[in-house]
């Protein structure tokens, strides 16, 4: 299927590795023109390289913390600066640290919302003119299962990635006129560098194997197997095609059927 996303350009932050990268490569393979960003310079260089690589496809590869307000400005200009527009835009951070409420502080909570939320709305405020002007965008915003089944051990994404999708469900409604459409995506367990990270950490602590650490994760999940990167990026390149045009205000967990509720 022709996704009709050709010349089209996509900027995605957090792209040097895992589900980022792995988004900003398949809008590639479909022809868009695209940008990504990484706090690491030599992360994100690697990263162009790699798709550039793979597809030949223009990338522009900058360096930006999504935390920082002048950052952000100065992303969204140097990609309209060069593409001459953003068409579409993945919002995506890492995620705030684990533990119980116990473990946290007001602070942390703080923190957790200005990386996981008010980047995603400092993004979205950035871009959102550059798709009125064409009466056309695409805006995705990528979350967790956490964000629609909060997991025990994730307090601070709980409750900062809640409010992406109170966010985003909203704007969908507003911009709808306007040709834009609006999404959240919601990724279940992935075998990304990060999850296998996890599972070296959890061999080293001796509660079991790295393959132990995966079978307890795969045992929730109806599909009886972890996602991987290109599934994750299959459904977001479909969400932001031309395709879609008739989709907006969804929050999709890509995720194996481990949501367990109705809506």
């Amino acid at each position: 299927m022709d996704l009709g996303i050709k010349n089209k350009v996509a900027l995605v932050t957090a792209a040097s590795r895992g589900l980022g990268k792995a988004v900003a490569l398949q809008l590639s393979r479909e022809g868009a023109k695209v940008a990504i960003c990484s706090r690491s310079e030599a992360a994100v260089q690697r990263a162009k390289d790699e798709i550039v690589q793979l597809t030949g496809g223009p990338v522009l590869a900058l360096v930006a913390d999504v935390t920082k307000n002048d950052h952000v400005r100065t992303l969204v200009e140097r990609v309209a600066a060069e593409f001459g527009s953003v068409d579409i835009l993945i919002t995506n951070a890492g995620g705030p640290a684990a533990g119980l409420a116990a473990d946290f502080t007001p602070d942390d909570y703080r923190a957790a919302v200005e990386l996981n939320l008010l980047s995603t709305i400092t993004l979205i405020y950035a871009g959102l003119p550059l798709m009125m002007k064409k009466r056309w965008g695409r805006v995705i915003a990528i979350t967790s299962v956490a964000a629609r089944q909060p997991i025990a051990q994730l307090i601070l994404s709980n409750t900062a990635r809640a409010g992406v999708l109170g966010f985003m469900k909203t704007l969908s409604a507003q911009v709808a006129k306007d040709g834009i459409t609006v999404n959240s995506v919601c990724p279940g367990y992935t075998k990304t560098e990060r999850i296998e990270e996890l599972a070296a950490m959890f061999a080293r602590s001796g509660k079991g194997t790295a393959e132990d650490f995966y079978r307890n994760i795969e045992v929730e999940v109806p599909l009886g197997r972890m996602g991987t990167p290109e599934e994750f990026a299959n459904a977001v390149a479909f969400l932001a095609s031309a395709r879609a045009s008739y989709i907006t205000g969804v929050a999709l967990p890509i995720d194996g059927g481990y949501i367990k509720g109705l809506y």
